[in-house]
């Protein structure tokens, strides 16, 4: 998730957004960013983006930071209807990391020391359901999902 670097607030919304009534992929991105960084310290040395269920029956929504240098993964989950954060992120680092599995081609399993799991999945076209006031939304991420997968392939060989 790229910040829209030139507006004077990542969250702001333009006039065309908000008569349209619906959010489009930037400005998903900018409200998914701001929950993430209302929440990490040093938020700036992270690349983010949305994970999803990662499997039939799973639930749960994350904006998922990830760092290169030391390697760690932030799960920050959120509720999908209001797009605010629900509880402190998790830090997954090489301190407290049990596993990492590929459980599909787009869909992955981190483990902590602790007991914690995250399934989840980041595609380059992520969805979030549909609520009251909006259809369904899609947030573009195919630059960000390329970066991840790379991340990933190194990630999955630390546990």
């Amino acid at each position: 998730m790229t910040s829209d670097t030139g507006s004077p607030r990542p969250d702001a919304v333009t006039a065309a957004e908000a008569e349209s009534g619906t959010r489009t992929s930037d400005q998903l991105k900018r409200v998914l960013r701001r929950v993430f960084e209302s929440q990490i310290p040093n938020y700036g040395d992270y690349n983010l983006v949305l994970a999803t269920p990662g499997l039939d029956g799973e639930t749960g929504f994350y904006v998922l930071g990830y760092r290169w240098r030391p390697a760690e993964v932030v799960f920050a989950p959120f509720d999908v209807d209001t797009l605010a954060g629900l509880e402190a992120p998790t830090s997954v680092n090489t301190t407290n990391l049990s596993h990492t599995d590929e459980l599909d081609a787009e869909a992955y399993e981190v483990g902590t020391s602790t007991g914690r799991v995250f399934q989840f999945a980041v595609e380059p076209q992520a969805v979030l359901p549909a609520t009251a006031s909006e259809g369904e939304r899609l947030l573009e991420q195919a630059a960000d999902w390329e970066d991840f997968r790379s991340f990933v392939a190194s990630y999955l060989e630390l546990a």
